[in-house]
């Protein structure tokens, strides 16, 4: 489909507004609060804003963020930098901007963030030859 001269681009028919802390119920105004106090922060990102339109999904995402992304056998920067990885192999710019800045924050410099961005064309580039000639798996590998 293409849109009409002028138009703009087309919206998402599932795109939702952010909610606000002062417009949301009390039961996501909750999780927003602890979003902020665990984070040390005094804003909600929009993800989270526009996540509150289901308050169940909400919950549960924040519950799981905090238990995958809280420090363990991978430091929080090492984490940040995977999501970084994944978010640019999927193609979601929010998450991108969002977990670039987190990492940034966490220490990530400049170079390594490039050496990152190379890393990440360069196993885009060899996973889709690898399954393009379907090569077969070393056995030293398995």
């Amino acid at each position: 489909m293409t849109s009409q001269a002028g138009a703009g681009p087309r919206q998402s028919s599932t795109r939702r507004e952010p909610i606000s802390y002062e417009a949301a119920p009390p039961r996501v105004r909750a999780v927003y609060d602890d979003i902020m106090q665990t984070r040390g922060v005094n804003w909600v990102n929009n993800f989270w804003k526009v996540l509150a339109h289901d308050p169940v999904t909400l919950e549960r995402l924040w519950q799981n963020v905090k238990q995958v992304m809280a420090a363990g056998a991978l430091d929080p920067l090492a984490k940040e930098i995977a999501y970084i990885a994944v978010s640019v192999t999927n193609g979601c710019g929010y998450c991108i901007a969002s977990h670039t800045a987190s990492a940034r924050g966490k220490g990530l410099t400049p170079q390594q963030l490039s050496e990152l961005v190379a890393v990440i064309g360069l196993a885009n580039e060899t996973n889709r030859l690898a399954t393009a000639y379907n090569v077969p798996v070393d056995n030293e590998y398995l």
